[in-house]
């Protein structure tokens, strides 16, 4: 289970990174993020959400806020699995209109992402047991 909680800590905090870069550079998000929206790299996302909602509901026994994990993974395994039946239209679209916002529009987002990750690798530590 140790490694299982690395290897989510690092996603967590790969999450934060991502937000770093939108306050950063929202330029560069925005062109990484134009680059995954080819199907070949739209499934590998898809399946990378799968995996990192699966490893919060398996990380959740051991942390700080199970039930909340929980339900979290959840949302990000359904998501991970609607990403790869919608295709690639409607990302298209939603990406059209999310440049179309502005570099202070991505930085806001951006600083929510940096949040979502800081909050996510925070939930998964155990939490602190009393000394007997």
């Amino acid at each position: 289970m140790k490694f299982l909680k690395l290897v989510t800590l690092l996603m967590c905090l790969l999450v934060a990174g991502l937000g770093v870069l939108g306050i950063t550079a929202p330029a560069v998000l925005l062109e990484l993020g134009r680059s995954l929206l080819a199907p070949p790299a739209l499934y590998g996302v898809a399946a990378v959400r799968v995996a990192f909602g699966g490893l919060l509901i398996l990380v959740a026994v051991e942390s700080r806020l199970p039930r909340t994990l929980r339900v979290i993974g959840a949302f990000i395994v359904v998501a991970g699995l609607l990403t790869a039946f919608i295709g690639t239209e409607r990302p298209t679209e939603a990406f059209a209109w999310l440049s179309a916002q502005g570099p202070l529009f991505i930085r806001a987002i951006a600083v929510l992402t940096v949040i979502f990750g800081i909050f996510l690798a925070y939930s998964i530590k155990a939490p602190h047991r009393a000394a007997d």
